[in-house]
């Protein structure tokens, strides 16, 4: 019981802190001409811990909280290094990682070879995916929203994960 003598509902407050703490939404920024990108304020709160950035797997990029690349490392640390392919996981996420900080003025600088990796120039799109946020160009966001509106194709590739709503 709450303190009104109502029922509380703990599980939907552990859902909706849950939700108030991700990254939602899409933003359309510039970069400067140093390669710094102004983060939309509602996700600045969340990297307060700092963030790490990292190539993404969508020719895109990818800023993870300190927390979230550490349950990365913690996960990729318990595979064995004689896979291959655990290997290359291993040189994509951390040949590719670099800590940045927030600055006063709210931005983060992003490397310039992630930059190129990425396509980037001075117009950017940053998208919520969650618990991290994605980097796009706009003319990769386009093509990534190109699919994601396909309402067909989207009826087969999602029907599995049998997603339930209310």
């Amino acid at each position: 019981m709450g303190g009104s003598g109502a029922p509380v509902d703990y599980r939907r407050s552990l859902i909706n802190k849950g939700v108030e703490h991700m990254f939602l939404g899409q933003y359309q920024h510039n970069l400067d001409n140093k390669g710094r990108l102004i983060i939309p304020a509602r996700f600045r709160e969340m990297l307060a811990d700092g963030a790490y950035i990292i190539q993404g797997l969508d020719q895109n990029l990818m800023v993870l909280t300190s927390k979230t690349f550490e349950l990365i490392n913690q996960r990729v640390d318990t595979e064995s290094i004689t896979d291959p392919k655990v290997r290359l996981l291993r040189r994509l996420i951390y040949s590719t990682g670099e800590r940045v900080d927030i600055d006063g003025a709210g931005r983060i600088l992003i490397p310039q070879f992630l930059r190129q990796a990425a396509g980037l120039d001075t117009e950017i799109v940053i998208v919520g995916v969650g618990n991290y946020f994605e980097i796009w160009s706009p003319e990769r966001w386009n093509e990534q929203l190109a699919q994601i509106q396909d309402t067909k194709a989207n009826e087969q590739r999602f029907a599995e994960f049998n997603i339930p709503i209310g």
